[in-house]
């Protein structure tokens, strides 16, 4: 059986930016959704691009968002996650738009106009670590590097 990690603030962070892919759990009016999104970290927001008639671009506006990622080695049963919280938003402001293509624009995976850029600025970050003594960060089957 093994242990149960919470990850500190800083751990979670360094986990959430070398990431690839997660999902947003989002409310609407028919029910709790969740979506699987690639997604770009720049300053203290995750952003992703979406459809203005998706799901996202639809009721993802001013209210209140999860956005989780994670991985797990199967074979070792360990694995990891970290989940952040807080209002989404549409960035619209030029000046915005291009600090984040500077930063890290991010890439759409799927096809069609993903024009609209949703972003999710965390007010509330946490992780949980299953088993001691290795490096979530060093053992990521995927990482991003930029």
């Amino acid at each position: 059986m093994q242990e149960l990690i919470d990850l500190d603030r800083e751990e979670c962070e360094a986990l959430l930016r070398a990431g690839v892919a997660g999902r947003i759990a989002i409310a609407t009016p028919t029910g709790p959704h969740i979506i699987p999104v690639n997604y770009s970290v720049v300053d203290d927001a995750i952003v992703v691009r979406t459809s203005p008639y998706s799901l996202l671009g639809s009721y993802g506006r001013d209210t209140t968002l999860a956005f989780e990622v994670d991985q797990f080695d199967y074979d070792e049963q360990r694995g990891w996650s970290v989940v952040a919280r807080g209002r989404g938003d549409f960035v619209t402001d030029i000046d915005e738009l291009d600090h984040i293509r500077e930063v890290w624009a991010p890439q759409p995976w799927v096809g069609g106009s993903r024009t609209l850029y949703l972003r999710l600025r965390w007010t509330e970050l946490s992780g949980r670590r299953v088993g001691a003594g290795w490096d979530a960060l060093s053992r990521m089957p995927a990482r991003r590097s930029l």
